[in-house]
């Protein structure tokens, strides 16, 4: 298909996933990786935005290895991780266990994990703990266990299912006396519910990065651990505890609607109708946009390049919900007018959720959540946001609420956090004048979903403006404010 062909195409609502003139990242991965390429700039025009402008330019191609990486399980066989992972124990019989002792339960825990939601397509953070009885006079490399854990997380799942999979595939594997596999698993919430979750309560991303994400945990067993008189399942769980990772078996596993809360959308019979609601909502884009149709049918596409088959029952609504996901951050016209929206909300000097600190007429809001999507990857990036102004006795404090306001806007945008970071504090000083400093602390998905795999790591911005920038003691109090309320939340 030519780009003219193409682009009549999408005009018309259609996207055609066979892509024959376009090799564009045929050597990274061959056809699918072109396929998945040309979707993306798909969904890049259904945004509202320029695939060719500086900063999407390279989006394509990162986003096609981004979700090749993240589903490599498909292409990879147990057999080959663990054929000649075997090795002798000359404490076992040929019974149950003793491979450490009269038990011989041997534990992995805190298996550090990312999968795809295979609902929405969203990424989910998974800490994974497994544990097998030996048997046959041998035992496998520990490593094994890891690694076989990370071809099933490397799909589109679900937690339960992940469970299930990764406990018989290591039972058929390696043959134990039994294997239990438990799972904490941490989802995403949708950006308008990130907005308004504990805005009371501090924040702290790197310590706590999981906070505000949708939690389950799910168990699955075989052999000796499914015994009801067998006290395997119950030395397992304890030494799960003994690492801190408080297993509630008592409240393991919640529905697929509550994981994941996009999977409660109703999928319309016509796919455009989210677009006719968007436009009624008050995103006017400020180019024509591509179908709906279209950019669901780019998903579609994505979904089938990967390996998987987009008719799946648990997978027909997936391309809707990720669009749906994905047009909380489109481009609009509509910007934030510093003479009317921000002073309309100014308040007379008041105190929010007790965060202000008067110290040398410095004002801060510390710990505004808040959500973005990363322009290069197209995944979430999320965490707090610290504001330090100078109080000015002739104008009136922005309270807290405004401030939230002012941060979701300038997040639900396509982003990178350098310039989230300056936008904020832009509007801010464009309203105060003085002095503004604004730090920035994040949790990026694609530091620990794609390949590096990262995972803890956690990223801080600084923009400083007006009085911040000359008074290096306003600054010190500002960070010190900060540092103190991190302290409070602890580890």
């Amino acid at each position: 298909m030519s780009r003219e062909e193409e682009m009549g195409a999408l005009e018309e609502g259609r996207f055609d996933p066979e892509v024959s003139d376009n090799t564009v990242g045929e050597g990274a991965g061959g056809p699918a990786m072109g396929t998945m390429e040309n979707a993306v700039r798909v969904l890049l025009m259904g945004l509202g935005e320029d695939s060719e402008r500086e900063g999407l330019r390279k989006t394509p191609i990162r986003v096609a290895k981004a979700f090749r990486e993240g589903t490599r399980g498909y292409r990879q066989k147990v057999e080959d991780i663990v054929q000649g992972a075997f090795f002798p124990e000359a404490g076992l019989n040929n019974g149950i266990g003793h491979a450490g002792g009269d038990g011989g339960l041997v534990v992995v825990r805190d298996i550090n994990l990312f999968s795809y939601c295979e609902s929405c397509l969203l990424p989910f953070s998974i800490k994974c703990h497994v544990g097998y009885i030996p048997s046959g006079q041998r035992v496998v490399g520990l490593s094994k266990l890891s690694r076989v854990a990370d071809v099933y997380a490397k799909r589109l799942q679900e937690p339960q299912r992940l469970a299930d999979e990764i406990c018989q595939a290591l039972q058929n594997s390696i043959r134990p006396a039994g294997v239990s596999v438990a799972l904490q698993c941490w989802h995403i919430q949708f950006p308008k519910v990130l907005k308004c979750i504990n805005l009371n309560l501090p924040r702290h991303p790197s310590r706590s990065s999981m906070q505000g994400w949708v939690h389950t945990s799910v168990c699955s067993s075989t052999g000796v651990f499914e015994q009801k008189k067998s006290s395997f399942s119950d030395d397992f769980h304890t030494l799960l505890q003994f690492s801190g990772a408080n297993f509630d078996l008592s409240n393991t596993g919640c529905s697929i609607h509550s994981w994941c809360l996009l999977r409660s959308l109703d999928v319309p019979e016509s796919n455009d109708d989210m677009m006719r609601n968007n436009l009624l909502n008050g995103r006017i884009f400020s180019k024509p946009v591509v179908s709906h149709t279209s950019m669901v049918a780019a998903v579609a596409s994505i979904i089938l390049s990967l390996g998987e088959d987009p008719s799946r029952k648990e997978l027909v609504g997936t391309p809707y919900r990720y669009v749906h996901w994905l047009m909380n951050f489109s481009r609009s016209n509509i910007d934030i007018r510093q003479n009317g929206f921000l002073l309309n909300a100014i308040n007379s000097h008041k105190s929010s959720n007790g965060y202000i600190h008067r110290e040398n007429e410095i004002n801060s809001e510390l710990n505004l959540p808040f959500c973005a999507q990363c322009e290069h990857h197209l995944l979430p990036f999320h965490g707090v946001v610290h504001i330090g102004y100078f109080h000015d006795e002739e104008k009136k404090d922005i309270d807290r609420s405004s401030l939230q306001t002012m941060v979701h806007f300038y997040g639900c945008k396509l982003q990178v956090q350098e310039r989230l970071t300056r936008q904020i504090a832009e509007a801010v000083y464009s309203v105060l004048g003085r002095g503004v400093m604004v730090v920035l602390e994040a949790n990026h998905i694609c530091m620990v979903s794609r390949g590096i795999e990262k995972v803890g790591s956690s990223t801080a911005t600084i923009a400083v403006m007006g009085q911040f920038s000359t008074d290096i003691t306003a600054k010190a109090l500002f960070l010190e404010a900060i540092s103190k309320v991190t302290a409070a939340v602890g580890p």
